[in-house]
């Protein structure tokens, strides 16, 4: 089991707090919704992707670091790809929400939706709000509709958890895998998948624009000029008092769309956790293209 530990509330004047164990951590976040652009120059491309040098570039950052990784990077329609340890399965955390989100616009159109599951749907996502989660959760059918939702956008390896953990729905400790992630951050930028475009484009607005301290992770990865879109998760677990870090998202730019996956497991603090998501992001889209210097 494992106890959720990245709820959001958002206090006075805008202002979003992390609940990090005990403690509750101010991250100074905009109340106003902003876009995840970094700067503005010129990417280079590199033809090929070299999986050998990425691994043996990944294995020597890792083999001075605690924790279990997976990562997957695949450049959408170009038949570019990459899997360092791709068997791994690891829990989702707040990762999980892009799939409880997904699984309400599947059964009601966001323009359909009543004001207070809109409302739900942005803290969820914007703020990692996890009791909104636990509101969608229910609307959704629990783990059976969040199975649902997987098998309708083809997920392989993700499975709802049933039951109570500590004081929220279990779907923090999902099992899932980078490709599973993947496969449904392609899913929002797809014209032949399950969700109108214009309810693609609401989720993709709503993950393009969560609140400063929460927007880490893949968005590392990212060169100027490019524009990210993701969803992250910390939670510690109650068995073994680590934490669980993951990250996934979008790196778009000029037509090219890159979908990544980061999960990670056994980090000592969630800060951990998250410089080596950011490092192991950094280096492998690092082998997809240059970034101006």
């Amino acid at each position: 089991m494992g106890q959720v530990a990245d709820r959001v509330n958002v206090g006075v004047e805008g202002k979003a707090v992390l609940r990090v164990g005990s403690a509750w951590v101010g991250l100074g976040a905009k109340a106003a919704a902003r876009q995840l652009v970094v700067g503005r120059r010129r990417v280079v491309e590199r033809p090929e992707v070299p999986a050998k040098a990425i691994s043996e570039r990944l294995d020597r950052y890792l083999a001075g670091r605690v924790g279990r990784v997976a990562v997957m990077v695949e450049e959408l329609g170009a038949g570019r790809s990459y899997r360092y340890h791709a068997g791994e399965r690891m829990i989702t955390a707040s990762v999980a929400k892009v799939q409880i989100l997904l699984g309400v616009l599947l059964r009601t159109r966001w323009k359909a939706l009543p004001a207070g599951v809109r409302r739900d749907a942005e803290r969820m996502i914007r703020y990692s709000d996890n009791h909104a989660a636990d509101r969608l959760w229910e609307r959704i059918g629990g783990v059976s509709g969040f199975d649902a939702v997987g098998r309708t956008f083809g997920l392989r390896e993700t499975r709802g958890m049933a039951g109570t953990c500590v004081d929220l729905y279990c779907w923090g400790i999902t099992p899932t895998s980078v490709d599973d992630q993947v496969r449904l951050m392609g899913a929002l930028v797809s014209k032949k998948g399950p969700l109108q475009e214009k309810d693609r484009a609401r989720v993709l607005s709503l993950m393009g624009a969560v609140v400063d301290g929460q927007d880490w992770g893949v968005s590392a990865a990212a060169c100027r000029g490019e524009r990210v879109v993701l969803k992250n998760g910390w939670l510690k677990r109650v068995s073994n008092k680590r934490w669980a870090t993951a990250s996934v998202g979008l790196i778009r730019s000029g037509g090219r769309d890159f979908a990544i996956a980061v999960l990670s497991e056994g980090s000592p603090q969630v800060e951990y956790g998250i410089a080596t998501v950011e490092g192991v992001a950094e280096r492998v889209m690092r082998a997809f293209r240059d970034c101006p210097g």
